[in-house]
Protein backbone atom coordinates (compact mmCIF):
# COMPACT_ATOMS: atom_id res chain seq x y z
CA UNK A 1 0.00 0.00 0.00
CA UNK A 2 1.30 3.09 -1.25
CA UNK A 3 2.02 5.64 1.99
CA UNK A 4 2.41 9.80 2.15
CA UNK A 5 3.14 11.26 5.26
CA UNK A 6 3.48 14.82 5.59
CA UNK A 7 5.28 16.80 8.00
CA UNK A 8 6.51 20.52 9.15
CA UNK A 9 2.68 22.36 9.69
CA UNK A 10 2.55 24.43 12.69
CA UNK A 11 1.33 28.01 13.77
CA UNK A 12 3.02 30.70 12.61
CA UNK A 13 2.22 34.58 12.22
CA UNK A 14 1.94 36.72 8.90
CA UNK A 15 5.60 36.40 6.70
CA UNK A 16 6.83 33.84 8.32
CA UNK A 17 8.17 30.75 6.53
CA UNK A 18 7.19 26.93 6.76
CA UNK A 19 9.05 24.09 5.58
CA UNK A 20 6.48 21.06 4.41
CA UNK A 21 8.11 17.59 3.98
CA UNK A 22 5.97 14.92 2.14
CA UNK A 23 7.65 11.19 2.66
CA UNK A 24 6.68 8.44 0.24
CA UNK A 25 6.53 4.90 0.65
CA UNK A 26 7.43 3.69 -2.70
CA UNK A 27 10.86 2.49 -3.79
CA UNK A 28 9.90 3.70 -7.21
CA UNK A 29 8.88 7.13 -5.82
CA UNK A 30 11.88 9.29 -7.75
CA UNK A 31 9.47 7.83 -10.97
CA UNK A 32 6.18 9.98 -10.52
CA UNK A 33 4.99 13.19 -10.68
CA UNK A 34 4.14 14.80 -6.93
CA UNK A 35 2.04 17.56 -6.02
CA UNK A 36 0.74 19.55 -3.13
CA UNK A 37 -2.61 20.75 -2.90
CA UNK A 38 -4.44 22.91 0.21
CA UNK A 39 -8.03 22.71 1.67
CA UNK A 40 -9.14 26.00 3.73
CA UNK A 41 -12.40 25.52 5.74
CA UNK A 42 -15.50 25.44 3.36
CA UNK A 43 -13.20 25.61 0.26
CA UNK A 44 -12.06 22.80 -2.29
CA UNK A 45 -8.48 21.43 -2.93
CA UNK A 46 -6.93 23.98 -4.16
CA UNK A 47 -3.37 23.15 -6.21
CA UNK A 48 -0.31 24.71 -4.96
CA UNK A 49 2.40 23.40 -6.96
CA UNK A 50 3.64 19.94 -8.70
CA UNK A 51 7.17 18.30 -9.77
CA UNK A 52 8.45 15.94 -12.09
CA UNK A 53 10.13 12.92 -10.70
CA UNK A 54 13.87 14.22 -11.66
CA UNK A 55 12.90 17.51 -10.22
CA UNK A 56 12.14 19.37 -13.52
CA UNK A 57 8.72 20.19 -14.58
CA UNK A 58 7.80 22.52 -12.20
CA UNK A 59 4.28 24.28 -12.02
CA UNK A 60 2.57 26.73 -9.50
CA UNK A 61 -0.21 27.87 -9.24
CA UNK A 62 -0.52 32.07 -9.71
CA UNK A 63 -0.86 32.41 -5.69
CA UNK A 64 2.18 30.56 -4.46
CA UNK A 65 4.52 31.55 -7.50
CA UNK A 66 7.26 33.97 -5.74
CA UNK A 67 6.95 32.61 -2.35
CA UNK A 68 6.74 29.03 -2.17
CA UNK A 69 9.28 26.24 -3.55
CA UNK A 70 8.50 22.98 -4.72
CA UNK A 71 11.26 20.83 -4.70
CA UNK A 72 12.47 16.86 -4.27
CA UNK A 73 15.02 14.49 -2.96
CA UNK A 74 14.64 11.26 -4.30
CA UNK A 75 17.25 9.76 -2.75
CA UNK A 76 15.48 10.37 0.77
CA UNK A 77 11.63 9.64 -0.71
CA UNK A 78 10.46 13.33 -0.16
CA UNK A 79 8.79 16.06 -1.54
CA UNK A 80 9.37 19.34 0.23
CA UNK A 81 7.31 23.04 0.05
CA UNK A 82 9.55 26.05 1.13
CA UNK A 83 6.80 28.32 1.88
CA UNK A 84 7.81 31.94 2.53
CA UNK A 85 6.23 35.49 3.21
CA UNK A 86 3.20 33.22 4.73
CA UNK A 87 -0.12 35.53 4.79
CA UNK A 88 -3.60 34.66 6.64
CA UNK A 89 -5.38 33.23 3.61
CA UNK A 90 -2.68 30.58 3.12
CA UNK A 91 -4.32 28.83 6.40
CA UNK A 92 -5.01 25.55 5.38
CA UNK A 93 -4.44 22.07 5.61
CA UNK A 94 -1.99 21.13 3.13
CA UNK A 95 -1.69 17.77 1.33
CA UNK A 96 1.08 15.60 -0.32
CA UNK A 97 -0.55 13.94 -3.97
CA UNK A 98 1.61 11.01 -5.52
CA UNK A 99 0.36 9.22 -9.07
CA UNK A 100 0.27 5.97 -9.77
CA UNK A 101 0.92 6.40 -13.79
CA UNK A 102 3.97 8.02 -15.30
CA UNK A 103 3.98 11.44 -16.86
CA UNK A 104 2.93 15.10 -16.09
CA UNK A 105 -0.03 15.57 -14.03
CA UNK A 106 -2.12 19.40 -14.15
CA UNK A 107 -3.61 20.93 -11.50
CA UNK A 108 -7.05 18.62 -10.81
CA UNK A 109 -6.68 16.19 -7.90
CA UNK A 110 -8.57 13.68 -10.24
CA UNK A 111 -5.01 13.28 -12.12
CA UNK A 112 -3.42 12.07 -8.57
CA UNK A 113 -3.91 8.80 -7.08
CA UNK A 114 -2.27 8.50 -3.87
CA UNK A 115 -2.82 11.05 -0.73
CA UNK A 116 -1.50 12.03 2.42
CA UNK A 117 -3.46 12.48 5.71
CA UNK A 118 -2.61 16.16 5.52
CA UNK A 119 -0.72 18.87 7.65
CA UNK A 120 -2.24 21.90 9.24
CA UNK A 121 -0.91 25.35 8.27
CA UNK A 122 -2.21 27.89 10.58
CA UNK A 123 -1.09 31.86 9.92
CA UNK A 124 -2.26 33.98 12.46
CA UNK A 125 -1.53 37.51 14.02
Amino acid sequence: QVQLVESGGGVVQPVDSLRLSCVGSRRTFGNYYAGWFRQALVKGRQFVAGICGRGNGIRHSDFSKGRFTISRDNAKNTVYMQMNNLRIDDTAVYFCADRARTGRAGSNADEYDYWGQGTQVTVSS
